[in-house]
Order: C-alpha cells, then structure tokens, then sequence
C-alpha cells in the first residue's frame, strides 16, 4: 500500500500564487479575445463557453482518469449543492462580463474587479461574521464613497461593475468552502453540467430569433469560437486550484492584475472615454484599495511574528 505523500504548506502557498497569477493574467486579456469573435451576441457566446467548458473538463477527466473523483462528489450532498451555486453565480459573471465588453463597457468591467477584493471584505462581514479592522473600514467607506461618485457623475449605477464585483466574490467564497473535497477539474466540470440546461435554452433562443453564428462565418471565426471552452476553462482551472492552496489575503491582492490590463485595453487600445468624474471615481477606488493592501500585508506581518514568539517560548 503506497504511504501518502505530505504536503509542504510552504510550497502549496507558493504553487497557489503561481496559479492564481496565471488566471488573473489571462482574464485580463479576455475582452479582447471576446471582440474578436464578432458577430457573435454575448448569449450565443455564453452558451457556447458553457458546452465547450464542459467538453474540454471531460476530455481532462478522461485523460487524468478522473472520472472517479467525480462520482466521489456526488456521494457527498453538501459539496455537490456548493457546486450548483457555484455554478449559477459563475454564469451570471460570465455573462455580465462579456455583455460589458461587446457593448463598450470593458473599464467599467475592470471597475467591477476594482471593487472585488473590497466585495470579498464585505461579504466575510456580512455571511462569515468577520469583524474588521479600522483600516478595513476605511476602505470600505472610501470605496462607497467612490461608488457614489460614480453614479453621480453618469446618473446611474455601474450595474455592471457591482453585479462582477459581487458574483465573483461569492464564487470565490462558495470555492473556499469547497476546498480540497472538489479538484479544480471535477469542480468546473460540475459548474459546467449544471449550467447544460441554461445553454441550451440560450442557444434555442438565439437561433429562433438573430440566428446561430457558428460555421456561418468563416473558418477563422469557427475556430476562434470553438476555443471559446479551453479559453473560459483554463482560467477557471488555474484560479480553483489557486483559491484551495493559498490565503484569501493572496487572492485579494492578485486580483489587481485583471482590472489593471482591462483597463489599460479599455482606455488604450479600444478608447473608451475617461473623463475627469469617473477617473475621480476609479481614483478613490484605487486609494481604497491601497488601504486594503497595506492593512493585509501589515497583519500578514504582525501575525507571522506573534506565532514565531510563540514558537520560540
């Protein structure tokens, strides 16, 4: 009988910074990659993530001989309902996501991954019972403050910004709870079956109304589209094996990557308008998160040197 191997702490962390990394890096490329496969509508292109996501994971399944691993999930009724909600919060990320950036809207989505980790604050406040530090409160006030701004300065709410902001915070919450019983494979394949149905429905819709635009437009556009389930996968992979292997602290200040990039592609390469009241608005945003950073990195510290004495007494 082979004896288990033991996992070094340290080097868990470490591998679940690289991957969460990777999956930060490659969402902030996604708006342009989702502009490339006009004329294809945000539902079409939703449907199509959700059944090729789910080809891809059982392709993964059958070469890993996972498929094992899956039938152990559902023998457990708790995990298997964590993955549905996963699932259904995922979707509607997805498609707040790219109907945000096929209608020019792709600074207003990197807002809205501005705003997570402060979400994902708020949230441990609200459903953990978290009690926050002065600092933390700070920035959560300034980050309201910022929000406020905002809707004055347009007249409405950056629905979009809040509605990713909060969907990806309680996936990332739903993913900490799952923890090591769910692999990353067997979790997104899940996410994936339950949202079968959903697809389906898009796809029916679509094609009785605007029509289908796969194979309809090219051999370029066919292929581009049908990557469209190892592009939303391999993110999704690589930030699920992230989430279970390092701290929440980690994932908050990794998450500046994607917005970083999407809002550099925003303003940069498709022009989008910045004018004086939303930079003033992205401005507090920014502050607020500076706060937060310190705060984690400075109680990060404090805690690392109160359990070194403790070990050393």
């Amino acid at each position: 009988m082979p004896v288990p191997v033991e996992r070094d702490p340290a080097r868990e962390q470490t591998l679940g910074g690289i991957f969460a990394f990777s999956a930060y890096l490659l969402w902030g490329f996604l708006p342009l990659y989702f502009i490339l496969l006009a004329p294809t509508g945000p539902w079409e292109i939703v449907a199509w993530r959700i059944i090729l996501s789910l080809v891809f994971c059982a392709l993964l399944l059958t070469v890993t001989r996972s498929w094992a691993r899956l039938a152990k999930i559902f023998r457990q009724p708790r995990i298997l309902g964590l993955t549905v909600l996963a699932g259904l919060t995922i979707y509607v990320n997805w498609q707040v996501f790219i109907l945000g950036a096929l209608t020019g809207h792709v600074i207003e989505t990197s807002l809205g991954y501005f705003i997570n980790p402060i979400a994902t604050v708020l949230l441990g406040v609200i459903v953990l019972h978290e009690r926050l530090r002065v600092t933390q409160w700070v920035a959560l006030g300034i980050a309201g403050i910022a929000v406020v701004v905002i809707i004055v300065a347009y007249g409405s709410v950056p629905w979009i910004a809040l509605t990713l902001a909060t969907s990806f915070s309680i996936y990332g919450l739903i993913k900490k709870r799952v923890g090591p019983s769910v692999d990353a494979i067997s979790g997104l394949t899940l996410e994936s079956l339950w949202l079968l149905p959903v697809a389906t429905v898009l796809l029916v819709v679509v094609g009785a109304t605007t029509g289908l635009t796969i194979g309809a437009n090219g051999l370029v556009h066919a292929v581009l589209l049908s990557l469209a389930g190892v592009v939303t996968a391999v993110p999704l992979l690589l930030f699920a094996a992230g989430a279970r292997r390092t701290t929440l602290t980690v994932i908050g200040l990794l998450q500046f990557i994607a917005p970083i990039l999407q809002f550099v592609i925003g303003t940069t390469i498709l022009g989008e308008p910045m004018p004086l009241e939303r930079w003033i608005g992205f401005a507090l945003v920014w502050v607020a998160l500076t706060v937060l950073m310190v705060d984690s990195v400075v109680h990060a510290r404090r805690l690392r040197q109160v359990s070194r004495a403790a070990r050393a007494g």
